[in-house]
């Protein structure tokens, strides 16, 4: 049986991406070019907000007394999450040596970069949660300096609660201003601030547009598109609790896709009968977004067997992947293209989205087939050294010179020639390409 579409998308994460890059990279360059002044112009155009860009201590002291006791209890809670998960992700990483051959020793570091920019979405939502995930794993990786930023609202400045989230999660620096402007100050190292060597966290088209057009000035953790959720689920599945889920996703935004894989037809059938009802109960602003993605983005996929629900989710690599079916480990072994995996109805992608420990910033629009998301490691770079003998690089420079002469490489042949000449003026060597 071939895959058959119940649901078929009407458009695709690429049908509005062509508008922005030249608005993006005029802005770029001119703040590139002007400076404080002209990114505080921007700042002024788009954030519409004339208070200080770069908060001071008494700033952020202020904004954190604004947060309730009971919600500053629950970003704590899930900042210990993420912190715990990331310390233990970095342990997975270690300085190595190893003796290649005899007196010959090469070796591997890990090291921070040293100031790490992490953007914080503050516009039509407030992303706590980011300003968790993307400075407590950069602080947990060990960099000097972090930066957090995020879009000032008129009359208000950064929301206080992701100031309190940034604030406890170690932010060295809260920068409000938000948009392209915002991400071009921490690369360009505007307002006193130490240019970014890496630039992190999610934003719309325009964040993730200056991100991609940055790269290699900077490093970014990923390009990113519109967030997406795909959910496996059999005849053991509860229907409302699928739709659910996938509303909760849907409501990221118009172009948000979320996806149902299943080989059983009348689950199928029911949970497109709930979504409409349940996007209907939403509020406003995140009922149009629903519907929009529902309606544009979204598909249902009936399939023959599990297999064939395996190799249709790694073909589509979704950002966030539900399975809500019978014999999870079986899916945890076979499934191998996702950026973060959330196993049985127990868990959901919300959970993982805010308090779980486990990174939300993570590969969308196919990347997860070749990348994962958001990690101390991201922040980490791994390095090699190499330290020998004159014994040890005895070898070592024989074979370098002979493969150096079989590619043509005369020069490099000759760094190893004269290692062997000074070091071993007695001996002698057949280093031509043809033995």
């Amino acid at each position: 049986m071939s895959r058959e579409y119940l649901k078929k998308a009407t458009l695709t994460a690429q049908s509005h991406a062509s508008e922005v890059h030249d608005t993006v990279k005029t802005i770029l360059a001119d703040i590139e070019a002007g400076g404080d002044a002209k990114a505080l112009e921007y700042a002024a155009k788009f954030d519409k907000f004339d208070g200080n860009v770069l908060m001071t201590p008494e700033e952020i002291e202020a904004a954190c007394a604004r947060v309730p006791e009971k919600l500053k209890a629950d970003i704590r809670f899930a900042q210990d999450n993420v912190r715990r998960f990331a310390e233990a992700q970095k342990a997975t990483v270690s300085d190595v040596q190893l003796e290649i051959v005899p007196g010959f020793i090469a070796g591997q570091k890990a090291i921070p970069v040293d100031a790490a920019g992490c953007y914080v979405p503050g516009g039509r939502y407030s992303h706590v949660a980011s300003a968790i995930m993307t400075v407590t794993t950069a602080k947990v990786a060990g960099c000097r300096h972090i930066t957090a930023c995020s879009p000032p609202r008129p009359g208000e400045g950064v929301a206080p609660a992701i100031v309190y989230a940034a604030h406890i999660s170690g932010a060295d620096s809260i920068l409000a201003m938000g948009g392209v402007q915002g991400v071009a100050a921490m690369t360009y190292g505007l307002f006193g601030l130490p240019r970014a060597n890496i630039l992190v966290g999610p934003g719309n088209q325009f964040v993730a547009e200056a991100k991609r057009i940055l790269y290699g000035k900077v490093g970014i953790d990923m390009i990113a598109g519109p967030t997406d959720s795909l959910i496996l689920a059999d005849a053991t599945a509860d229907p409302f609790v699928v739709a659910t889920d996938l509303v909760s996703q849907a409501e990221h935004g118009y172009n948000s896709p979320v996806w149902l894989v299943t080989d059983d037809r009348d689950l199928a059938n029911r949970v497109m009968e709930l979504v409409p009802t349940l996007i209907a109960d939403l509020p406003e602003l995140n009922r149009d977004n629903a519907a929009a993605a529902w309606r544009d983005y979204a598909e249902v996929i009936l399939c023959a067997d599990r297999e064939e629900m395996a190799a249709c989710s790694d073909d589509y690599a979704p950002e966030h992947l539900t399975v809500q079916a019978a014999d999870l480990d079986w899916w945890l072994d076979r499934l191998t293209c996702y950026g973060s995996l959330f196993l049985g109805e127990e868990t959901t992608v919300s959970y993982g989205d805010k308090a779980t420990g486990t990174n939300h910033v993570l590969p969308t629009s196919g990347a997860a087939s070749y990348t994962g998301g958001l990690s101390v490691h991201k922040y980490m770079k791994i390095v090699t050294w190499q330290r020998a003998t004159r014994e040890g690089s005895k070898p070592i420079a024989e074979a370098t010179a002979r493969i150096s002469r079989l590619e043509g490489m005369e020069g490099h042949a000759r760094a190893a020639d004269v290692r062997l000449a000074k070091y071993f003026p007695d001996e002698k060597f057949d280093l031509t390409a043809d033995g």
